[in-house]
C-alpha cells in the first residue's frame, strides 16, 4: 500500500493521492532503537546537524550518520541543506511527523504518519502506509 496525502485544496479524502511507500517495518525499527527515538526528541523542535545530534543526543558521530540515515529511509525525518555564510553547508535533520499509529489487520501491519501542518493553520496530513 501507498501513502497517501490529501489534495491540498480541500484535503478530504476523495482527492488523495499516492506517493512512495513508506517501508511498515523500517519504521518499527527505528521507534524500537534508542538512539532513533532520542534523535526524534531532539529534532521535534529544531533542525540539527549529525554533529548536534551527536552532542545532545550523547551517541558517537558514527552513530549519528547511521541513525539518521534509517529514520530517513524509514521517512521520520526529513533533511535539507544548512547553508552558512562561511561557505561550509551542511546537512541538517528534522522529525518530519506528529504521531504515528501502528494497525495489524488480517496480518499486514499498516502505518498511519500524522506529518506537521505545512503552514500555520492547515490541516495535519496523514501518511499512511501498509505491509
Amino acid at each position: 500500500m501507498s501513502r497517501m496525502y490529501p489534495d491540498a485544496r480541500d484535503g478530504s479524502a476523495r482527492g488523495w493521492r499516492a506517493i512512495d511507500p513508506v517501508d511498515p517495518q523500517a519504521v518499527l525499527a527505528a521507534l524500537d532503537d534508542d538512539a532513533c527515538r532520542s534523535i526524534l526528541e531532539a529534532t521535534s523542535e529544531e533542525s540539527l546537524t549529525a554533529t548536534e545530534l551527536s552532542e545532545r543526543c550523547e551517541i558517537p558521530m558514527s552513530t549519528a550518520y547511521r541513525k539518521v540515515e534509517m529514520l530517513t529511509e524509514a521517512d521520520l525525518v526529513t533533511e535539507q541543506v544548512r547553508i552558512n555564510t562561511s561557505g561550509k553547508h551542511a546537512t541538517e535533520y528534522r522529525k518530519n511527523f506528529d504521531d504515528v499509529l501502528v494497525s495489524v489487520a488480517d496480518g499486514e501491519i499498516e502505518i498511519e504518519m500524522t506529518k506537521p501542518d505545512a503552514e500555520p493553520g492547515s490541516a495535519s496530513t496523514p501518511a499512511i502506509a501498509g505491509d
